[in-house]
């Protein structure tokens, strides 16, 4: 009797394993995505510009001892990223040109995890605003980095940056999201 038991035992523990013969472990997965609709508001405030920035993202004075004013970060809570703005009043040719060098060597610091960095010019005349896009690809920290300025006393820098490990194929689609609510910012961009 009990060999006929763990006969049956072992049938019934066979049958239930073999029915699936071709199972193969599932690819890692990764949280759905839910962008908001896009919408923009205007930026102003005492500091000497304006543009328009997505209602879903919050502008916060930069809360860092050495922060001067008019630097700012933008937030994108539900992305877990921040574009951190940096305003300064230009005083002379010297200073300008140690600013530009300072955004062109901020950006290629990501050359270890980068892939590539593509510069692209920003010209509005008409607004007076002249800048750099820096387009970083690959893993690295920051992959977006700009700055405008209008060549005599204005100067901002923006560098977009996630709070997370930087995997661009997980990083992608929000990275592609907010790339457009940069465009839009620097599009809508004014001295005052």
């Amino acid at each position: 009797m009990k060999k006929l038991i763990l006969f049956i035992s072992a049938a019934l523990i066979i049958t239930a394993c073999g029915n699936n013969q071709d199972y193969s472990p599932k690819p890692r997965g990764y949280y759905r995505i839910v962008f908001p609709e896009k919408a923009y508001q205007p930026y102003v405030s005492n500091c000497p510009f304006t543009f328009e920035y997505p209602k879903y993202a919050v502008i916060e004075p930069d809360k860092k001892p050495d922060a001067k004013p008019c630097w700012l970060n933008m937030q994108f809570p539900q992305f877990n990223g921040t574009l951190h703005l940096s305003y300064e009043h230009i005083l002379s040719k010297k200073e300008f040109d140690l600013l530009i060098e300072d955004a062109h060597k901020l950006s290629f610091k990501h050359t270890v995890k980068a892939t590539g960095i593509d510069e692209g010019i920003i010209r509005y005349p008409e607004k007076k605003v002249y800048g750099i896009y820096y387009t970083i690809d690959g893993n690295a920290a920051s992959s977006v980095q700009f700055y405008l300025t209008d060549s005599t006393k204005n100067y901002i820098r923006g560098a977009l940056y996630f709070q997370s490990e930087p995997k661009l194929d997980s990083i992608q689609p929000v990275l592609d999201f907010v790339k457009k609510d940069v465009d839009v910012m620097i599009k809508s961009f004014k001295w005052k």
